[in-house]
């Protein structure tokens, strides 16, 4: 289903929401500016597989973009607006855009990447004028307001956080079906799996550029239901808004559960959160003790899958599995997981070994990199892909990460993944926030590094260094505590909460 389908039945329901402001759009609004914004943008002379850069905050005009893209055909490239005049300017060029629209609280940002992307044929701007872009609303009442008769599936075309290098542009082939028709996978999936309808009140809290809020946002408007979204992040604020607005799906990434179960317990206690039928979480890994208090807290309604913007599969697990197999991802619900080594064999259960999903067919390329569309495949399998985990299956089929395989540590011989001892270090009342890599070491190859962030009041010094390597030693093996630990102001996170570790081992590795 699509927004037209609610909006002839109950054109007032609000489809997208706001907290802070309260802004929102109806099902009515959002099919009317959605479809005037696609013939507009058909007008223009934009076709099937073209592309829409959008450049913008958290806001009711992302969905009216996305399903304008989506009912025409088009990609829809969100660009992650903390980047750098640069690096927006390298993505808006790379995903080929003949249009970029933006949000006008951005605006500096935006008209800085202008002279660097001569290739974009439209610019528009809302919510306010931006040097260099044309009005967006005066181009949105150009288009006329019927529905055309043709309305060929777009799709979203995300780039990776670029924690490892360059931002990659994920592009998956076009569906050959209409925006109306059945079929779409993250509806069946994640709808169905999650009893998503038109009684779902869906939050999330994170940046609508990330694939989750977007596509999840998407999964909910498909059915009817309403998205709340915020600016950003703020714990006390999350919890004001599944309180007040009676929450039924919230999205999540473990620092978000780090921030809250941080708050005091009377600021905890002082909000109702039992309107949540699931609270799902996914993204990076969740520290075991932290997923058992959100349990303890929220209820068995945490929900956690395990997919990435180019990922073959999905893995998911509920509250009840994972109490069972603490620390898993789940099973295997699109595709079939396979655990190879670097040969590309396939190792026995529970070794541990680089992660591949199965399908049919091979759902996506790097947009002009074929070398990194080769590297994502198995060697012998070209519908076998991956994104660099390790990890390993247990004899019940249920998957467990270790870490990135770009993130290994191999000091002596030995892998080490720094996810575990991150999710050690960041239980450490001491600790707001921590990295671990691996930097050259001339007697071990490499040696392991922690780069903690302190909370608030806690100052430097060696005592709190031997605190906390003795708190890692009591828990792992010692060969895994750091040899050295850095204290810093702030980490490299994106705002899904992703950590950019090569910047760390830039700042790091030459000292």
């Amino acid at each position: 289903m699509y927004p037209a389908v609610h909006a002839a039945t109950a054109p007032d329901k609000i489809a997208v929401l706001v907290a802070e402001t309260d802004e929102a759009l109806t099902y009515g609004a959002l099919e009317e500016r959605s479809t005037r914004l696609a013939n507009a943008l058909h007008a223009a002379g934009l076709r099937r597989g073209d592309v829409v850069g959008l450049l913008s905050t958290n806001g009711v005009r992302v969905f009216e973009v996305y399903w304008a893209c989506l009912r025409s055909g088009l990609y829809l490239t969100p660009v992650n607006f903390h980047l750098a005049a640069s690096e927006v300017a390298y993505i808006v060029d790379d995903c080929e855009a003949r249009a970029l629209v933006v949000s006008a609280d951005l605006g500096e940002l935006a008209a800085a990447v202008v002279v660097d992307t001569p290739e974009v044929e439209l610019r528009l701007s809302y919510g306010g004028a931006v040097e260099g872009f044309d009005d967006y609303d005066e181009f949105v009442a150009s288009g006329a307001a019927q529905a055309p008769s043709d309305q060929p599936r777009g799709a979203d075309m995300l780039y990776s956080s670029g924690t490892t290098g360059r931002p990659k542009g994920v592009k998956p082939p076009l569906p050959d079906r209409q925006v109306g028709d059945p079929g779409d996978p993250y509806v069946a999936v994640f709808g169905g799996g999650y009893r998503m309808s038109t009684d779902t009140i869906y939050f999330s809290p994170a940046p609508l550029y990330h694939a989750a809020p977007l596509r999840f946002g998407m999964v909910t408007q498909a059915l009817g239901g309403t998205v709340i979204t915020t600016k950003g992040f703020d714990a006390e604020q999350c919890l004001r808004v599944i309180d007040h607005h009676r929450v039924t799906h919230s999205q999540w990434v473990p620092t978000h559960f780090v921030r809250m179960l941080r708050l005091l317990p009377e600021v905890r206690a002082a909000y109702d959160v039992s309107s949540q039928e699931y609270a799902v979480h996914a993204a990076a890994p969740c520290p075991v003790e932290v997923k058992r208090q959100m349990i303890e807290w929220f209820g068995p309604i945490l929900h956690e899958y395990y997919a990435s913007t180019e990922a073959n599969g999905i893995t998911m697990i509920d509250a009840r599995e994972w109490e069972a197999k603490p620390g898993s991802v789940g099973t295997a619900k699109l595709g079939v997981i396979h655990i190879c080594d670097d040969a590309g064999n396939e190792v026995p259960i529970e070794n541990s070994g680089v992660v591949y999903f199965e399908r049919d067919v091979m759902p996506f390329a790097y947009h002009r990199d074929p070398n990194k569309t080769a590297a994502a495949q198995h060697p012998r399998h070209d519908t076998w892909s991956t994104c660099g985990d390790i990890g390993y299956l247990d004899p019940d089929g249920y998957l467990f990460l270790q870490d990135r395989k770009a993130f290994t540590i191999i000091s002596g011989g030995v892998n080490i993944y720094p996810q575990e001892i991150e999710d050690c270090l960041v239980l450490h009342p001491a600790v707001h926030d921590v990295a671990v890599i691996g930097i050259p070491d001339d007697e071990y190859g490499e040696k392991v590094l922690a780069a903690v962030q302190l909370v608030h009041g806690v100052t430097a010094s060696e005592d709190v260094e031997r605190e906390l390597s003795d708190h890692v030693r009591a828990q792992i093996a010692g060969y895994k505590v750091p040899r050295r630990i850095e204290f810093v102001d702030d980490l490299p996170r994106t705002p899904t909460g992703k950590l950019l570790k090569r910047r760390l081992r830039e700042q790091f590795s030459g000292n």
